[in-house]
């Protein structure tokens, strides 16, 4: 088959790409800038375009489909000449679905947890060379690539997002798969510039339960208020198993599962990773992996890229960077680093830089999100509100929106490198979380930083 990208550069849509060009498609892409890692990886399976932009004459009746990315707008002029021509012209998900429609559909949803859950699950099914196809938000240690697609593997495991699907097709993500298996792993109201109330935002979870196969397979975590209600008022004839944070301790810094085999030490903790792990175990239960499997293979799990991933360590100095950057994410993972190193100094770094995250209205929904650190900072840029055309956003707000007397704000990424190399971190955890780099932060000086 010969597929054409619209916006190829996009994190899931060059390993779409690149995972159809392995399955021996002809794929060509266009895109009008691409970043790293996309650019070099493009580049090396001889998929970079050879110059940027949008070009409609690569767009002619001998292709047999087009996927049209998130990045490329409704009005894009390869867009306008497929439709033009009639060729078959698929979003990122519909695309996916059409790959999988006669496998067994495992579909991770949640406002958060999707990317660790399923990687979660790819890392025991890997550790027990079990193949499967997949689709994951995040680079994992020993896949190379994102999006995996065969002939043969009879399960999908597929990270459902609630975003929308295409420039042209405003359905949420998740909807277009129809699991044979689904997990939720919690709701909490994200999205806005989509999903305007909490209420509107809830109704795509409700939607997801509806769009699923017929007695169908669902694993919800229970803990949740808003997924158990929407899990076990659902009239859809499914199969329901709710999970919770599994019994567990923690000793001098180390997180131990309680199995019946005895004391399990495992390398990711918080109570969002333990119930992360739950929810996993009862997926790959019926994927046909059996529990004492299961907890064989996640001991040796990591966690997944850019998820509470550890990126230095010495002499009694540690650092992790994490994506949280909705308040839930922020509050679960500030609590789950200051449980797990009670002795040390928890400093908290966060940069608001998501289109929620900036918007002035939604700023209160971070109170008291970084309470359980010793030390907070807040950092985000002017510019990028200026950028987004969000309502501006004073310094002051943000002091009150956290509702924390000692919080630090800052607003150039200067005064924020200043602050951060300024601190004494003996006897310290240090947390940066972000869905970006802080105006340019160099990860590797961070390092140096805890070596002094």
């Amino acid at each position: 088959m010969r597929i054409h990208f619209i916006a190829i550069g996009g994190s899931a849509m060059h390993n779409l790409a690149m995972a159809l060009q392995t399955k021996g498609y002809q794929i060509t892409g266009s895109d009008d800038t691409i970043f790293e890692p996309s650019k070099s990886r493009l580049e090396k399976r001889g998929l970079l375009p050879q110059e940027f932009g949008w070009f409609p004459e690569k767009i002619t009746t001998d292709l047999d489909a087009v996927v049209l990315g998130m990045h490329a707008k409704a009005d894009n002029p390869e867009l306008l000449k497929a439709q033009e021509l009639g060729v078959k012209i698929y979003s990122y998900p519909e695309f996916l679905y059409e790959q999988s429609k006669h496998k067994t559909r495992v579909v991770i949803g949640g406002s958060h947890g999707k990317t660790t859950i399923t990687s979660m699950i790819l890392h025991v099914m890997n550790y027990h060379n079990k193949a499967v196809d997949y689709m994951v938000g995040a680079q994992l240690e020993g896949f190379d690539t994102m999006v995996h697609l065969t002939e043969e593997n009879d399960f999908i495991v597929l990270e459902g997002d609630e975003y929308l699907s295409s420039p042209i097709d405003r359905r949420p993500k998740f909807h277009l798969y129809k699991p044979n298996i689904a997990l939720l792993s919690g709701i909490a109201w994200d999205h806005i510039n989509v999903f305007p109330t909490l209420e509107n935002y809830v109704e795509q979870f409700e939607a997801f339960l509806k769009c699923m196969s017929n007695a169908a397979i669902m694993v919800y975590n229970e803990e949740d208020l808003l997924v158990k209600k929407v899990v076990e008022e659902s009239d859809k004839h499914m199969k329901r198993y709710p999970y919770q944070i599994p019994a567990h301790f923690i000793e001098d810094g180390q997180t131990y599962l309680e199995t019946e085999e005895g004391p399990l030490p495992i390398e990711v903790f918080g109570n969002h990773n333990l119930s992360n792990l739950a929810g996993a175990k009862w997926i790959c239960q019926h994927m046909g992996v059996d529990e004492d499997e299961f907890y064989e293979a996640i001991a040796t799990f990591k966690g997944a890229s850019k998820r509470l991933e550890k990126i230095a360590e010495s002499n009694g100095k540690v650092a992790y960077k994490d994506f949280a950057h909705s308040p839930s994410k922020v509050q679960a993972t500030t609590a789950a680093v200051a449980k797990q190193y009670v002795t040390r100094k928890t400093i908290a770094c966060l940069e608001l830089h998501t289109y929620s995250s900036l918007n002035a209205e939604f700023l209160k929904e971070y109170a008291h999100a970084l309470d359980a650190a010793d030390e907070a900072v807040v950092f985000y840029s002017p510019k990028a509100v200026a950028i987004k055309k969000l309502e501006e956003v004073s310094e002051q707000q943000i002091f009150d929106a956290f509702k924390r007397q000692d919080l630090k704000v800052y607003t150039t990424p200067k005064d924020f490198k200043t602050h951060l190399f300024s601190m004494n971190f003996d006897n310290s955890v240090l947390l940066l979380m972000s869905s970006g780099n802080y105006g340019g932060l160099d990860f590797e000086e961070v390092k140096t930083l805890l070596e002094e």
